[in-house]
């Protein structure tokens, strides 16, 4: 067990009423006639379980989209200093009327800004852009670092060791710029190469690419027994997979049954299995769509995930050969 990640909890509402059952696949996952609308993290914040995703939200749907997500219910927005539309993303906050600490706001930082003297700077630009004073949540974006200014040249040292990166990010919850700082895309290795620091804060979250096609049963049970919450990106699966994960038989079977959409399907079996999950859309309908879960049945959720883990993965994002790093990011061994 790694030091401060037991314990994580997962509410109801206000509520915890979260049961724990064993299913026939063996991946322990979370029951209940609801399912949770916030996951309690470690600081004893609690972080909303659905979220609306902004990336690649093109100049001018990103801030539609949030106006759309907020009106709705939705009080979690998950943006990136990359995904330029912070800005954007601000203002629709701030016409919403809706107070700043009734919403979950998430940004990353960049893989060019992990030197400790970048992570400050890069920071403050995400808060101005955002019109905030502080993040509820700010991750590593990648298990990378660049040289500032660099055209994608890999900085070997704080690639290996994350550590002095970490140290800063420690350093902006204690400013009060941040509330919570957490990791995307690490897979075991990483995370434990990592937390073998003294970390003053451990990763509040994981972001990581979960779907239908890519399900990481094994990052999921690893990250459970260790109190690590993760959160769920292309949860429907690539912009050229949604359709085929939505025409998924059994997908299609579920959604028949409990009379929701196949979208509802596959957002609630991601919350069901215990993570935070971001859908993205720019449609206002799909939107709604998405924040209404329901928990599967027993025997639902049990022959979604076989049917899930039963294919040999597919990752529907892959950036190791376009950024020349000559081994593939997502590997457990790296040759660092």
């Amino acid at each position: 067990m790694l030091a401060g990640f037991k314990g994580l909890k997962t509410y109801v509402g206000s509520t915890a009423q979260w049961l724990h059952k064993q299913p026939c696949s063996g991946l322990q996952r979370n029951y209940s006639t609801k399912l949770p609308s916030h996951y309690l993290l470690p600081s004893g914040h609690q972080i909303p379980s659905v979220a609306l995703g902004v990336w690649k939200a093109s100049p001018g749907d990103a801030g539609q989209a949030v106006a759309a997500a907020l009106k709705a219910g939705y009080r979690h927005i998950d943006g990136a200093w990359t995904y330029r539309n912070e800005e954007e993303i601000g203002k629709a906050i701030k016409n919403s009327g809706i107070p700043r600490d009734q919403i979950w706001l998430t940004s990353k930082l960049w893989n060019t800004f992990h030197a400790p003297v970048d992570v400050e700077p890069a920071l403050d630009e995400s808060l101005t852009r955002l019109g905030t004073e502080y993040l509820d949540l700010y991750l590593m974006h990648w298990p990378i670092a660049f040289k500032k200014g660099s055209n994608n040249e890999l900085d070997v040292a704080l690639t290996a060791d994350p550590y002095p990166t970490w140290k800063k990010l420690e350093e902006m919850v204690d400013k009060g710029k941040v509330r919570n700082i957490g990791i995307s895309n690490f897979n075991i290795a990483r995370v434990v190469n990592l937390t073998a620091n003294p970390l003053k804060y451990k990763p509040a979250v994981n972001q990581v690419e979960l779907n239908f096609w890519s399900p990481q049963p094994e990052l999921v049970e690893w990250a459970r027994k260790h109190g690590l919450l993760l959160e769920s990106y292309s949860p429907l699966g690539g912009n050229n997979q949604v359709k085929e994960t939505l025409d998924v038989p059994e997908v299609k079977e579920i959604a028949q049954k409990l009379n929701i959409t196949p979208a509802q399907v596959v957002i609630s079996w991601h919350v069901q299995r215990g993570t935070v999950v971001l859908p993205k859309s720019v449609t206002p309908s799909r939107i709604d769509e998405n924040i209404k879960i329901f928990a599967l049945p027993d025997d639902l959720f049990d022959k979604l995930e076989a049917a899930a883990t039963v294919h040999p993965p597919q990752r529907t994002f892959n950036p190791s050969k376009s950024w020349g790093l000559g081994f593939d990011i997502f590997d457990e061994d790296w040759p660092l």
